[in-house]
């Protein structure tokens, strides 16, 4: 049986089987969306969350086993390699045990131990720990070297460092105080309410911690980590460590050796590792919280079927107007001057009323930036739109996009401000298919983003993006090459071959047509073609989440009916009568059978079902209508993990703490809350200095 397979599933509690089979899966190139949707024989109908789960513990296991190697043949290399060291090798789980049996035998600077051991002194350490001698030599240079010796080998022990370790998860506190000279810095800093701070390692949430090392790299706090009750640990080191019924002149050299060690090399190397897991679950924890509200943000609602008069808010350059129809292709632009210093309502009111009239325009997305609340109150006291057509669209790194190379690509011969305004038209139309040209940190849904590990974010946010985009499955006539890239099986390359093929010959008319791309193998194809859909193609499944590799099935389905597999897509009348024992007998899944009814019951369906009907319709116009007790409406723009940033149609955004969601403990803000979601909310308090908002949304 696979060692690594074994080593995965005990991890993860799954079964072996199924863990080797998805590694074999991967292995062979698939990827996460492709197995988890059309690989559920093999992996006994294992989704999406675990495959990917599967994936990095595999990663996990191969780079434990990977140093384990290099661990091996470095020890016998050295010639101190033993079966017993061999054994314990081959059965550690982790890397820290791992790296705590290789410390004795790694190669290190001249230390103080080292510097010793060449002076000969390691006997007399030897003899010290035997704790027979009556007297030690009066050689004091020589008692010192050996106790240098005595204090490494406590920092190395496996033993004594498993107790620092286990006293720092129960008793460890970290604590901050304020960098002498920086007090009126950091009271003026979002992080004055840190200056005091001391918290039990394991009660620190991940926003603490992270708030604190960035205050910490700001140079405004100065972080230490501390230990409940340390002497009980020191008393329980000397018991495990101190020679045995030893000579009073060898026990206290080696209880020197012990403290010295202790203080000076095994507390600051197991504080390190200390703060480095603090920081990697602190890590893991933000990059969760981001990773889900792209997911929501993502996979928002299109408005589907529309023409839109899109708008880009502004005070002294103006409003940037845009024409786009339903697929987001420019139709118009203009600008327009509705707010201060112009205040020319008439002139923009002219100039949108045509736009609408001559390109048959249904609704209004505007961006909700500068000058957002006030252009909407231009839009609704002019009556350009009916209130309900006129939606409060987040434009979050819309100015990223407008001076990408993508939006030049598109747009080579428009400004950056209309590029913007046309961003911000196509988030309604279709959210997913626009926000993957924008790097995810610029989206605005993180929490302290630049803080954590750039690598695990960036490889969290991207097969996020995968993940939706598989999800959803993408038109291969309409979509863009940024879009097609996230597709299973594609990739930048291949996905700029699709777009070329496409301009060059036309839209695609069949999923089989694809073939024809250049550097489209069989396993791209294999890969990719379930979730590239072709409206009105030659064959209707090439419009469906059912896989080419199982048309077969299909057309045994129309055949035990006597149909055309044309009758099939949303026919229940036919579904209905199918015989899925027949097939399964026949030798097709059960899961897949399955799958493929559920296709063909909605054939081309769109899983993003959340309706976009409702705009956010702010109460309020500036901070200073803001009172204590008052009942407002809300869009939650962010979520954290503790709580939620709500946009109330001002420039501020008010805070609803994770405290103030309801009466009973709430765990996840993200299981009560999405973003995009509009909800009721109740002022409870504003700090007109700092210009920050307490909501809530209890007894409402």
């Amino acid at each position: 049986m696979n060692k690594t397979a074994i080593a995965v599933a005990k991890r993860l509690g799954l079964s072996v089987a199924q863990v080797e089979a998805t590694i074999t899966l991967l292995d062979e190139g698939a990827t996460v969306p492709f197995i988890s949707r059309y690989r559920k024989e093999r992996t006994g109908s294992l989704d999406e969350v675990a495959v990917r789960n599967i994936e990095t513990t595999l990663a996990q296991v191969r780079e434990l086993e990977k140093r384990k190697e290099f661990v091996v043949a470095a020890i016998e290399e050295a010639g101190a390699m033993t079966d017993a060291l061999r054994k314990a090798i081959d059965e550690v789980e982790t890397l820290t045990a791992l790296e705590d049996i290789y410390a004795p035998f790694k190669p290190k600077r001249r230390t103080r131990a080292q510097i010793a051991r060449e002076k000969g002194y390691e006997p007399l350490a030897k003899i010290i720990m035997a704790g027979k001698r009556q007297q030690l030599p009066d050689d004091a240079e020589a008692v010192a070297g050996a106790k240098d010796i005595i204090a490494e080998w406590a920092s190395e022990s496996v033993a004594l460092r498993n107790m620092t370790r286990r006293a720092f998860g129960r008793r460890g506190i970290v604590s901050a105080s304020v960098v002498k000279g920086k007090e009126a810095e950091l009271e003026a800093s979002p992080f004055v309410s840190y200056r005091d701070f001391s918290k039990p390692l394991r009660l620190c949430s991940s926003h603490q911690y992270l708030a604190l090392k960035r205050a910490e790299r700001l140079g405004l706090l100065k972080l230490k980590y501390t230990i409940e009750k340390e002497e009980d640990l020191e008393d329980s080191l000397c018991d495990v460590f101190l020679p045995r019924n030893a000579t009073k002149a060898c026990s206290d050299a080696a209880f020197e050796a012990l403290a010295d060690g202790y203080k000076r090399l095994l507390r600051p190397s197991i504080e390190n590792e200390v703060e480095a897991e603090m920081k990697e679950k602190s890590d893991a924890v933000a990059i969760e919280v981001f990773a889900s509200n792209l997911r929501q943000l993502l996979l928002a609602a299109p408005l589907q079927g529309k023409r839109v008069l899109a708008l880009d808010p502004g005070f002294r350059t103006g409003c940037k107007v845009v024409a786009l129809d339903a697929q987001g292709t420019l139709l118009d632009e203009s600008v327009i001057y509705p707010t201060e210093p112009r205040c020319d309502t008439v002139g923009a009111a002219r100039i949108l009323k045509a736009l609408i009239a001559e390109y048959k325009l249904d609704v209004v997305a505007l961006g909700n930036g500068t000058a957002s609340r006030e252009t909407e109150a231009f839009l609704k006291k002019e009556k350009i739109l009916p209130a309900d057509k006129i939606f409060v669209v987040n434009e979050s790194g819309a100015s990223v996009y407008s001076a990408s190379d993508i939006a030049r690509s598109e747009f080579p011969d428009k400004d950056v401000t209309v590029r913007g305004a046309v961003s911000i038209g196509r988030r309604l139309i279709d959210p997913l298919a626009e926000l993957v040209k924008i790097d995810p940190k610029s989206i605005g849904v993180g929490q302290y983003q630049h803080d954590v590990d750039q690598s695990a974010l960036r490889d969290s946010l991207d097969f996020t993006v995968m993940s939706c985009v598989n999800a959803v499955g993408v038109n291969v006539n309409t979509a863009s090459e940024k879009l097609l890239s996230y597709i299973s099986g594609i990739g930048p390359s291949l996905a700029a071959n699709i777009v070329a093929y496409r301009r060059d010959n036309g839209d695609f008319t069949s999923r089989a047509q694809l073939k024809r791309v250049p550097r489209m193998g069989e396993k791209a194809f294999e890969q990719s073609a379930g979730f590239l859909r072709v409206p009105q193609g030659d064959n209707p499944l090439d419009n469906t989440g059912i896989h080419p590799e199982s048309y077969a099935i299909v057309s045994a389905m129309a055949r035990g009916l006597g149909v055309k597999v044309s009758d099939l897509p949303g026919n229940e009348k036919f579904l209905g009568k199918i015989d899925l024992a027949d097939l399964v007998a026949d030798g097709a899944g059960s899961a897949t059978v399955a799958d493929i009814i559920a296709e063909l019951r909605k054939p081309g369906r769109d899983p993003r079902t959340d309706s976009a009907e409702d705009a956010f319709a702010p109460d309020i116009d500036s901070f200073n209508d803001l009172k204590n007790g008052m009942v407002i409406h809300g869009q939650v723009n962010n979520i954290t993990a503790f709580g939620a940033f709500v946009d109330l149609g001002i420039h501020e955004s008010g805070l609803l703490h994770i405290s103030e969601l309801s009466h009973k403990r709430v765990d996840s803000v993200g299981s009560v809350l999405k973003v995009g979601q509009i909800l009721q909310v109740k002022v409870i308090g504003i700090d007109e200095s700092r210009r920050r908002i307490s909501l809530s949304i209890k007894d409402l």
